[in-house]
Parts: structure tokens; sequence; C-alpha cells
């Protein structure tokens, strides 16, 4: 299914900012859904069209707090005619259209209602760019409460504002639409900043604050500073209310009071461009702000884990290099080195995850860390080179432990079997005759396909000899990358002569579910 954005771009004649202006009511008119118990569906005229316009709906919200009217997507129907002459009229009269019996779809009767959505642009002019199509389900119709009587009313106030171009208000950085909803607990305040109406959630949620009293009748402003249990806080918390009296949206805030947090946001309420009051939204947070701080703990406490891992592994390695350096075999020396750097490979992949917010690390710079260490370190004379082709992307932790030592392995490998160092024993040639040192390079490049991960480390050295085979290989470095390979990540690996010369090894690493 094509998105808003999509479907208006191809099919209308609507400008950027006007596409833009429709995304946000898209992502804020559950709220009017919920209050209106209806469907809304969001209806552009067609670009084009020849005789009696036509539209397009581009976006449906369904309510939460009633039946539906479709059963059936309405996204990417096209209407025309007199099926559609209530949204024709709402569009060129630029009014609310709410005349006309009752139509039927299938067995469900349902009461069509049209309402203009206006853009006002930079310059104040205002225009009609698009139409809502408000449609209830009328098989459930029976007397409204108090509570419907006041989510109607609020609709209403709503609805115009969305025809004046006031409504959905500007969106704030970081925020989403999801939360608070109508359901969770809405209170009405007069443009005194009185309440008029609480709903029983509202009215449960200011209980948790430490408020046994009914709402109605109370400053809302005066109380919610007074309740909170940071003065600071709760004198914020109430300039936000005072601040949609005046006819701006503020951010939500959260109150916190005994023990408890309540999440409120405040919408003025100016129909016509008369300020009437407000609209505050207010949900009991408290038990999701509790396991936030928990999981909050937790994930400090895993990088304070990682951390101290990292602490370790560097312990041992600078333990290693010290033993290294006191050793008199070569072999031993050389071993010990290779084991250094081992651990200090497995040790950047937990400095990174001390840093993360989760158990996944972004691959690229420990691999081009783990390059610029062999380079350094590496048994040989030539230049060597390391490039890195396409990117790792985020790795989980599992993958990121074994990989870091594959890549370590077959990095030094390549380095020094590929570019070994100069034999002592040969003659030097004659000053005259002495070629220019040669460079190498070693390449290291990756991408993913099919839920793998594709890497190969290419060098342009001088390749494997004849009588070489990878299973019967006694290093110990190729031991470590088979059996990594294979078992920890599950993969393949394959050490082969380039077509152009040098050596290259293919790893497939699969990136599923463990």
């Amino acid at each position: 299914m094509s998105t808003l954005r999509d479907l208006a771009e191809e099919h209308t004649g609507l400008g950027p900012d006007d596409i833009d202006h429709l995304t946000r009511l898209a992502g804020d008119w559950q709220l009017l859904s919920d209050l209106s118990f209806a469907d809304l569906l969001l209806w552009v005229p067609l670009r084009g069209a020849e005789g009696p316009r036509e539209f397009l709906c581009v976006a449906q919200v369904r309510p939460n707090t009633s039946s539906t009217a479709y059963q059936d997507d309405q996204v990417g129907k096209k209407v025309g005619g007199p099926e559609v002459a209530h949204l024709d009229i709402a569009f060129t009269q630029g009014r609310i259209w709410r005349e006309g019996d009752p139509v039927w779809y299938g067995d469900t009767p349902a009461r069509h209602e049209a309402i203009p959505v206006r853009l006002r642009g930079a310059d104040e002019n205002i225009e009609v760019i698009a139409v809502i199509g408000r449609d209830t389900n009328l098989s459930t119709a029976r007397t409204p409460s108090q509570l419907e009587l006041n989510y109607l009313t609020t609709a209403d106030d709503l609805a115009q504002m969305v025809a004046d171009g006031t409504f959905p208000p500007p969106a704030h950085p970081g925020e989403t639409t999801s939360a608070p909803r109508v359901g969770d607990g809405l209170i009405r305040l007069d443009a005194g900043g009185k309440v008029t109406y609480a709903s029983p959630n509202a009215q449960s949620a200011y209980r948790r604050l430490g408020f046994n009293a009914h709402l109605v009748g109370e400053e809302l402003s005066v109380l919610s500073s007074r309740l909170a249990a940071d003065p600071l806080e709760g004198t914020d918390a109430a300039e936000r209310i005072l601040t949609s009296l005046r006819g701006e949206a503020p951010p939500r805030k959260e109150v916190e009071a005994r023990g408890a947090t309540v999440l409120i946001r405040a919408l003025p309420l100016m129909p016509a461009g008369v300020p009437i009051g407000a609209l505050v939204l207010a949900r009991d947070v408290t038990e999701v702000r509790r396991r936030d701080r928990a999981l909050m703990t937790k994930d400090a406490t895993i990088r304070e884990i990682h951390h101290r891992v990292k602490n370790n592994l560097q312990t041992v390695a600078a333990l290693l290099r010290l033993q290294a350096r006191r050793v008199n075999a070569p072999e031993a020396r050389v071993a010990l080195q290779e084991s250094v750097r081992r651990v200090a490979s497995i040790a950047l992949v937990h400095e990174t995850l001390s840093m993360s917010s989760d158990e996944a690390v972004d691959f690229d710079g420990i691999v081009d860390r783990v390059a610029t260490a062999a380079t350094e370190v590496a048994a040989t004379e030539i230049t060597v080179k390391m490039r890195r082709e396409g990117t790792f992307g985020v790795l989980p932790a599992e993958i990121a432990t074994s990989l870091v030592m594959v890549l370590n392995e077959l990095l030094i490998n390549a380095v020094e079997h590929g570019f070994p160092a100069p034999d002592e024993d040969a003659p030097a040639p004659e000053p005259s005759l002495t070629p220019p040192a040669p460079t190498g390079e070693v390449v290291v490049s990756a991408h993913r396909f099919r839920k793998q991960l594709h890497v190969t480390v290419a060098d342009n050295g001088q390749g494997l000899p004849d009588e070489f085979h990878a299973d019967a290989s006694g290093r110990l470095g190729l031991q470590i990358v088979r059996a990594l390979a294979t078992g920890e990540l599950r993969g393949s690996i394959e050490l082969r002569n380039r077509a152009g010369g040098g050596t290259e090894a293919v790893l497939v690493v699969p990136l599923g579910k463990r």
C-alpha cells in the first residue's frame, strides 16, 4: 500500500508544504476520530480530472471509542459524481457540511460529514487543500452520556479548527503523537482555566498525584503546580497549561508526585479563532516510567560490565606483553605477541559495547582500528596499505566478538604471509640494480545480501603456495579462523588465489535469528 505522501505526489497537484501539513494531520487525527466516535477519511482532489471534481482517499483512521463504518480499507479509492457531492461542497465553499440523510454501506447505516482542511501559508494566505470525511456508524447509536457529550462537543471544536487551519498544532522536536490518548483521560477547561469536565480516567490520574476531590471547578494550572513534588516542575506544568489557554500548543509535560507520574498534553480550543478554553489529556504513566528506569539501570549495569571486561582484557594483554619481553625463545615470544593481538581485538568489541545503549556495535570503526593495528605490528619491511570497501553496519555482540577475531587473523596473515620480509641469507642486489620498495595493499570489503554478511579480505601479495590446503594447515591462526567461522558464526570460509595475483579470503556469515 502506498503512503499518503506517495499517493498525493503521484495523483494530485499538491505542493510539498500541502503534503507536509496533511502528513502532520494524519499523525494527530486519532484524537479527532476518538472524540467523534467516527471514521475519518482524508480526501484530496485528483489532478487533471475533467468535468465534475474527483477525489482520492489518501489516509484513513478508525475510532478506538466506537465501531467502524468501514470493514474494508478505503485508502487508494477514487470517487466522483453524486457520491462526493458533500466533499465537493466542503472543498469549494470552505465550510463544514453536516446536512444530508444517512447512507448505507452494506448493512451498516452511516452519517456523512465533510470538513475542509485549510493550510495557513507563510503569507497568511489560507486555502482549502483537502477534505476530511467524518463518517459515523449509526448502528450502535444510543442516548449519549455526559462523557460522550463532552467528547462530541470537543470534537466539533477541533473540526472547526481543522477548517480554520489551526489544527493540528506545530510539532515539537522529539515528540511522538501516540500518547496520551482520549481514553487515557480528558479534561476540558474554560477560558479562565477552570475545569468544566473531567473523565473518570483523568480524575483517577490526578488522584494518583494526591488530589482526592473532584476536578470540576478547580483551576488546573494552580492545582498541577501545587501537587508536583518539584516546585520548578510544577511551575513549568502550570505555565504550559496557561500557554494553551493563550492559543498555543506547548510540548507535553510529566508531573510527578507521591511516587506517581502523569503525562499531560494541553491543546488550545479556539474554533473560528476565538479562544474558548483548552483540552488537556492526562495519562498515568507511573508503571511505564518505573519500567523505563529499571531498563536504564539494567543498561547502565551491562555497559559497566563491558567496561570492566575491556579493562580486564587490557590487563591480560599487558601481562602477556611483559612476559613476551622476558622470553628468550623467539617462537615463544612470537606466540605471546600473537596472543596479545587477539586479546586486544576482543577488548575493542567490549570497549564499543560499553559506550552503546544496546547489545550491538557499529562494526566499521572496529574493523578500521584492527586493520591499522595489523599494519603496525606485522613483521614485514614492505609498506602495506589497508582499505575498506562497503560497510559492515551494526552487528549484534555475539557476531561482533567472533568476527573481529577472524578478521584480525586474516589481516595479520595477509600482511605477514602475503608480503614476507626479505630473506636475510639471500645475497644483496647491486645498488644500481636495487628496485624501488614495493607497496602492498590489503582490501577489506563487506556487503549484505539476503540476510547474509559477505566479507572478503584480499591482498596483492605473493599468493598461496601450490601445496597449500587450508583444512590441513597447522597454523594456529588459520585453525582459529576456521573454527570461529564455521562454529560460532555458523558460516563458511574459503581461502584462494586471486586471478590477478595475491590471495583472498571469502567469509559468509548468516545474520538471521541465532
